[in-house]
């Protein structure tokens, strides 16, 4: 969809849905929000995942300015909410999440841009959540809006609503090219071209830690999403099984719907780890960290092995390759049929596992560049200078 037309359905939905929303500001007038603050923060859920994850980061940044936090998705685990347990929070949806009693949506982005436009000074962020779009046509002119990108999932419909976002950050450089893409692509005033920023997300860089495993550890950790193509991990597993590789596997995340764990029994299987002490000493122990997905931005769970001195084996997707260099700190899988993406990985796999002294010179240069970029003071100076002192 074209920018102009993205704008007109926008418009169009505004002037339908008004009604409930004008009612909700009613009662957004009559019900004051009790919770003190100017800082809004939208979140879709807190369920385990990067981009809950940097989240999380996100509001520890910037706790001292006593943010809200609003929920408005169904959780599918909720395995992150621990992460927000120092913070206000409302959970909506219950009440918004609900297609057949969609006005309810409408009333409630009513009651809350009362709530945001009678506070002094007020910020309204999004990170990876299609309500906080929802809410941008309701807030006045004055309210600081930031959207959060990890993805480009969200471009076809984001683009209708960029007129009313202050700054939009981008988790990858590759991403912000592919937006600024998408405007020469829909002729957009140059002027917008200054609300794009990037800013790297944070890891804690743990203290390097050597390991002298008898089999090479390969771990691979993340959603069962379809993208991931985790059957793809289990081909290669099997394939080295079989060939009696000195190479095991792991599997960290939600993949058994996947991969049927009775059929691969030469493999550990974690399910989902809440705990993230178990889950860094998984991290530490482990040597090789492996991704087949279609698409990604910057998974956390690659910058934290790389943190962690380990090899990143993955396909050359998306933002990958700007921080894994083939055969300089990382492997690359430069195939794209998933037939030939099963061979490579099982050749780079075997190369590890012969050659000792390139796993260790690959996973030492990966911790130097992770060192470099994944700083949690650097990011947390960003997103307080974007939050707070920056003027657009």
């Amino acid at each position: 969809m074209t920018y102009k037309n993205a704008v007109i359905k926008r418009k169009i939905e505004f002037i339908g849905m008004l009604p409930f929303v004008l009612v909700g500001k009613l009662y957004g007038r009559l019900f004051p929000l009790k919770h003190k603050t100017s800082v809004f923060l939208f979140f879709s859920s807190a369920d385990l995942g990067g981009a809950i994850k940097v989240n999380a980061d996100i509001s520890n940044c910037i706790a001292g300015k006593n943010p809200l936090i609003i929920f408005s998705k169904k959780p599918k685990n909720n395995g992150y909410i621990s992460l927000f347990k120092n913070f206000s929070v409302i959970d909506l949806h219950h009440k918004i999440d609900n297609k057949l009693y969609h006005f309810v949506n409408f009333f409630y982005r009513g009651v809350l841009a009362t709530w945001i436009n009678q506070t002094q000074d007020p910020i309204v962020f999004g990170g990876e959540c299609l309500f906080f779009y929802k809410m941008l046509p309701h807030l006045k002119k004055e309210v600081r809006r930031i959207e959060l990108c990890h993805l480009p999932t969200w471009l076809p419909y984001s683009i209708a609503f960029i007129d009313l976002i202050t700054c939009r950050i981008f988790s990858t450089i590759k991403l912000k090219e592919v937006v600024v893409a998408q405007y020469r692509q829909n002729n957009i005033d140059q002027k917008f071209y200054t609300r794009l920023h990037f800013i790297e997300n944070k890891i804690d860089i743990p203290v390097y830690i050597t390991t002298n495993n008898p089999k090479l550890e390969v771990i691979f950790v993340g959603r069962g999403a379809p993208q991931k193509r985790v059957y793809l991990i289990a081909a290669i597993a099997k394939k080295l099984f079989e060939l009696n590789a000195q190479i095991h596997f792991s599997f960290i995340g939600d993949v058994e719907n996947i991969i049927d764990p009775n059929e691969f029994s030469f493999c550990k299987f974690y399910g989902n780890i809440h705990d993230e002490k178990k889950l860094h000493s998984i991290y530490a122990q482990s040597d090789v960290l492996i991704l087949t997905s279609a698409y990604e931005g910057l998974p956390l769970v690659v910058m934290h092995m790389m943190a962690y001195g380990k090899v990143v084996v993955s396909t050359a997707v998306n933002s990958i390759p700007d921080y894994i260099k083939h055969l300089q700190n990382g492997l690359l899988i430069s195939a794209t049929e998933e037939e030939k993406i099963v061979d490579e990985g099982v050749s780079l796999l075997q190369l590890l596992q012969k050659d000792t002294v390139l796993k260790e010179s690959l996973g030492k240069k990966s911790r130097e560049m992770a060192i470099e970029k994944f700083s949690g003071e650097l990011f947390c100076r960003e997103f307080n200078h974007i939050f707070f002192q920056e003027k657009t």
